[in-house]
């Protein structure tokens, strides 16, 4: 049995995609039997920059080009979240204990139809614009505390 504490946390950037109505986009994701709803986030790559993480995942997960997010607010820091002990040694290969996570605000330049979930690798089974508020009672409950935390980081942003 592996030291849960003993493990690192996952360098990860995220994205909420704030459109013109001020809703955010969240995608259900496809590795996933329970309804959960969350933004699109992944890993940082060996000497990427948090923002152009958050740029490649945003593309990856939502195919939207990079000339369709406009920055305008990032986390002063990083935020954590720990996996519940049942998950450890299942997701990551158990290399991980849960991640540490820039988060990045970006104003939704484009269409709709801009957004395209089959990309070469999909993570996402459906989308949607939802409120803000809606965001905690969307992801799974080990997030919910995350998830509260970057509402308020980014409220002076958000209607």
């Amino acid at each position: 049995m592996t030291d849960i504490a003993s493990l690192p946390y996952r360098p990860c950037a995220g994205v909420m995609l704030l459109n013109r109505e001020g809703k955010v986009f969240v995608g259900q994701r496809l590795d996933s039997v329970v309804e959960a709803w969350q933004m699109p986030q992944g890993g940082i790559d060996p000497g990427e920059e948090p923002l152009d993480a958050a740029f490649r995942e945003l593309g990856e997960e939502t195919g939207i080009a990079r000339h369709h997010a406009d920055l305008l607010a990032e986390s002063p820091g990083e935020l954590f979240y720990d996996l519940p002990e049942d998950l450890v040694g299942k997701i990551w290969k158990g290399k991980w204990r849960g991640q540490r996570q820039r988060w990045f605000l970006f104003r939704f330049l484009g269409e709709d139809n801009d957004i395209d979930i089959q990309t070469a690798e999909p993570e996402f089974r459906a989308w949607r614009w939802v409120e803000p508020s809606a965001l905690p009672d969307l992801i799974v409950p080990f997030k919910r505390a995350l998830y509260t935390e970057i509402l308020e980081l980014f409220a002076a942003h958000l209607r």
